[in-house]
Formats: structure tokens, C-alpha cells, sequence
């Protein structure tokens, strides 16, 4: 394993130029341009909002400018995560010609998929901080935990992202299923609502590593307050168990992957 990182390091000047080739092949002919990187988290807090004032009117409690401010600290993160599964899940048979030609490490593209869409997620941010100043929402000494929580998605994210590449790989149908687990796990992971909201059932909702990063960030930007140390733990112990188990598996296969294409 300590190998495989070290030869992808070797390789760090070719995972910077696909992920700039990505990044330029995604926006150079494109109409809206760079606004394509905020539509899809403008999409989901639209709905969020939605959802939220369904809720309110449920609940005869107003909508507070507050609750937009949390959908958009949520939207924002689980954009990146399902933008970073869908073009992972593509990046290895989309570019067959440089698999089967040349050897290094094929785990290049699946992470030069994610950071392409964390590209995304940092122009995105900037959205997220006009929505914060117009809601009013102050700054805080919780804002330190921010990059923690953000490296802790990112890595549960390139972990399952190198895997879904693989087995997309052997399996030509896995891509339809990760459109079809997208779809539906927006509304079982606490991005529109908070996890609080189902009482006893939280914690089963919280099973979900991305749930516990995303209420975090939730507590740590709009509440100003520490996160759920047990379930940041939790989430952390996931995340690193996925990557690691995700590029073992990764460096198993990857001698058939030229056969199998």
C-alpha cells in the first residue's frame, strides 16, 4: 500500500494535467461557463427550501432565513460528494485509450475526478458565503473544524470513489446503479432536514458517514457549535477504513483492468 502511495506521488505531475484537462474539457464549451459549478448546489437548496417550508407550514413554525443559511452549508458538501461518485464512476472507461497504452497508476483518474468536482466545491463556496452574509450568520471559533470535516468528506469520497471506478470497470451496470442510490440517498441523509427531526431514529439515519459530516458542519457554521465528537469519530474511523480498503482492492485488480476494457 505505502508503494502505491509512493508511485502516485511519482505521478503527481500527470494527476495535476488530467485534473486541469477535466476541469477545461467541462467548461470550455459550455454556455453558463463557471456557473455550472453553483447551478447543481443552487438546485438542491431550492428544494431544500421547499422541503423546509413544507415543514414550517406542517409545523406552524415561520421559515427563518437560518434554516436556508443550514440547507446551503448541507447542499454544498453532498453536491460535491454525488457530482464526485457520478463522474468517478465514468473516469476509467472514458478514458480507455490511456489505460490499455501506458502504465502508471489508474487510480489517477477516479481522484482527478474528485478533484475536479472539489474545483467545483470551492467556487460553490463562495455562493455559500454571500447566502451566510445575507442570513447574517456570524463567523466563530467552530469555523477551525471546517477543513477537518471538508478532508474528512473528501476522503470517505475518493475512497468510494476508486472503487466504483473499478467495479464499474468489471461490471458495465454499476453506473446505473449509482445514479439510481443518488437519487434516493439525498432523502435518507440529513441535507434537507436535520437529523434530530426523526427522534430515536437519528442515529440510524447518522449510520451514514456522510450524515455526521454534514450535520457537523451544520453545528460548526450556522449553530456555532462544537460537533458531535462520537459521531465525528465515527465518521473519521469510516472514512479511513473505506479508502484504504477501497485502494487495496483498487491495486488488486488493476492488473486485469487492460483484459476486462
Amino acid at each position: 500500500m505505502i508503494e502505491f502511495f509512493r508511485e502516485l506521488n511519482q505521478h503527481r505531475d500527470l494527476l495535476y494535467m488530467i485534473t486541469w484537462r477535466d476541469i477545461r474539457i467541462k467548461y470550455k464549451q459550455s454556455v453558463m461557463g463557471i456557473m455550472w459549478a453553483v447551478l447543481m448546489p443552487m438546485l438542491i437548496t431550492s428544494a431544500g427550501v421547499l422541503v423546509k417550508y413544507g415543514l414550517s407550514l406542517f409545523s406552524h413554525k415561520p421559515l427563518d432565513v437560518s434554516d436556508i443559511a443550514t440547507v446551503s452549508v448541507k447542499a454544498i458538501p453532498w453536491a460535491f460528494f454525488a457530482a464526485s461518485l457520478r463522474f468517478s464512476t465514468y473516469s476509467l472507461i472514458s478514458n480507455v485509450s490511456l489505460v490499455t497504452k501506458i502504465y502508471f497508476p489508474r487510480a489517477i483518474f477516479p481522484i482527478a475526478a474528485v478533484l475536479s468536482q472539489l474545483f467545483d466545491f470551492c467556487i460553490a463556496s463562495v455562493l455559500l458565503i454571500i447566502i451566510l452574509g445575507i442570513a447574517r450568520i456570524g463567523l466563530s471559533a467552530y469555523l477551525l473544524w471546517v477543513p477537518i470535516l471538508v478532508g474528512l468528506l473528501g476522503l470517505f469520497t475518493t475512497g468510494v470513489s476508486v472503487l466504483l471506478s473499478a467495479a464499474n470497470l468489471f461490471y458495465r451496470d454499476v453506473k446505473y446503479l449509482v445514479e439510481v442510490f443518488l437519487t434516493f440517498a439525498i432523502f435518507v441523509t440529513p441535507v434537507f432536514y436535520d437529523a434530530s427531526l426523526f427522534g430515536k431514529w437519528a442515529n440510524l439515519l447518522l449510520l451514514n458517514p456522510v450524515a455526521p459530516i454534514l450535520e457537523a458542519l451544520n453545528s460548526c457554521v450556522v449553530l456555532h457549535k462544537a460537533p458531535d465528537i462520537e459521531w465525528i469519530s465515527y465518521a473519521g474511523g469510516v472514512s479511513l477504513f473505506v479508502f484504504a480498503f477501497s485502494f487495496a482492492i483498487f491495486r488488486k485488480v488493476e492488473p486485469l483492468f487492460a483484459e476486462r476494457i
